[in-house]
């Protein structure tokens, strides 16, 4: 095991943070080019409840609980009159199943009575379903409805954009008005699962692989010495 220090980059230094979130972006296009949603469901509702799920949770776990979940309630309306603790019970291995189940419910009867049984397609309706942030209604509108209406911030995004120093925000809402002044409004969904993938494989939380990061000339976090071996 050794120390490594990368060395300040010039091309960084010769970029605006504009510049340097478009060439980030670039590369995460060549890096991973089928990024997709990695949360499996078949309508708006489905994808809706999965990403609550998803919350402090694996997408991975969520999407195994999913099948079942679905295959007993696959729509708004039966999750609307779902018994609760049954419902607990199938959503338990995602965490925090009490709120989840709650919320979950409560949305799906909001949608059923005040939506005519859709998901809205915008932003501040989707914002009134309990349990429902921007984080979530970002997802469902982009991937459900083809609307990039925003950012979305999760903690992969709000790590990785800090080390890039493309914020100083910890607020994901400030965030997410950060990277939309940043990027453009096409981009903002693929930008955020992108960075997600790369989270995930290169910029962990805890070890980020600096030495094997190919954002590194364009990152001030990676000038600090990290551990390599």
């Amino acid at each position: 095991m050794g120390t490594k220090i990368i060395p300040v980059s010039t091309t960084r230094k010769s970029l605006s943070k504009k510049q340097r979130s478009l060439e980030i972006l670039t590369r995460l296009k060549r890096l991973y080019p089928d990024a997709t949603c990695s949360l499996n469901y078949s309508t708006p509702v489905q994808l809706l409840v999965a990403t609550i799920l998803s919350a402090q949770c694996t997408d991975e776990r969520v999407n195994k609980v999913t099948p079942a979940l679905f295959g007993k309630f696959p729509d708004a309306a039966s999750l609307a009159i779902a018994d609760l603790v049954e419902l607990e019970s199938l959503v338990r291995s995602t965490g925090f199943y009490h709120n989840k189940a709650k919320n979950i419910q409560a949305a799906c009867r909001m949608i059923v009575t005040e939506f005519d049984s859709v998901v809205p397609n915008q932003m501040e309706q989707l914002l009134k379903l309990p349990g429902v942030a921007r984080k979530t209604a970002n997802v469902v509108l982009a991937h459900a409805y083809g609307i990039n209406a925003g950012v979305t911030v999760d903690t992969h995004v709000k790590r990785l954009c800090g080390r890039l120093g493309l914020t100083e925000a910890k607020d994901p809402v400030r965030i997410e008005q950060d990277l939309m002044g940043l990027l453009p409004q096409p981009d903002w969904e693929n930008w955020s699962i992108r960075l997600i993938y790369h989270g995930r494989a290169i910029c962990k939380a805890r070890s980020p692989a600096c030495i094997a990061c190919e954002l590194a000339d364009l990152c001030p976090a990676a000038n600090k010495p990290v551990v390599v071996g």
